[in-house]
């Protein structure tokens, strides 16, 4: 990860912790900031990673009458750039395939990817539509996220059931009626 800066952040966890009148040098705290800086390395792994590239190469079809592809309930999580809370949920991402597919375990590698930056859904919805559109040369791309947000659950207005439901369409998809044909494939969970 280029630009990780892992003593700057270490330093400034210690900084947070004296700020709200902890010791951080008590037995509790004192591997705290390592301990951060750990989970930093992990959920910001995605800054400056070129998602797409992370498509490969689309395998030819042997045929141009490709139907749509759904992959559903693709578990991620992000870190909201507001408030640096965590969110998580589950990515559905469709694509009608152009002239090639791509492997379908490289879409979820494209939303870790993306979803391992300080983030807003609305953001991340929109940028793994892109990346599957252009990775993947695809006709039509539908993304839907739905994810729970601890500014929302744990801060603030405390609502511990809520969730935010975010939609990105491209090309053929953005067409009304294909679009409420995925979104009720996804929903019923019988594609």
């Amino acid at each position: 990860m280029t630009g990780f800066d892992r003593a700057r952040i270490e330093a400034a966890v210690a900084e947070i912790l004296a700020a709200i009148g902890e010791d951080p040098s008590r037995p509790g705290l004192a591997s705290t900031p390592s301990r951060v800086a750990d989970a930093y390395a992990e959920f910001f792994s995605g800054v400056g990673v070129d998602a797409s590239a992370l498509l490969g190469e689309p395998v030819p079809l042997e045929s141009d009458h490709a139907d749509t592809v759904i992959l559903r309930d693709i578990a991620f999580r992000s870190v909201c750039e507001h408030h640096l809370l965590p969110f998580v949920g589950v990515a559905h991402v469709a694509y009608l395939p152009g002239e090639s597919v791509v492997g379908l375990g490289r879409i979820p590698r494209v939303i870790d990817a993306l979803a391992a930056r300080p983030q807003l859904q609305e953001r991340l919805t929109e940028q793994i539509a892109d990346a599957v559109e252009s990775g993947a040369g695809a006709r039509g791309v539908l993304v839907v996220l739905d994810a729970s947000h601890a500014c929302v659950t744990t801060r603030g207005p405390r609502q511990t059931a809520a969730t935010t439901v975010t939609v990105a369409t491209r090309g053929a998809y953005t067409d009304p009626v294909a679009r409420a044909e995925l979104m009720a494939l996804i929903g019923s969970g019988a594609a």
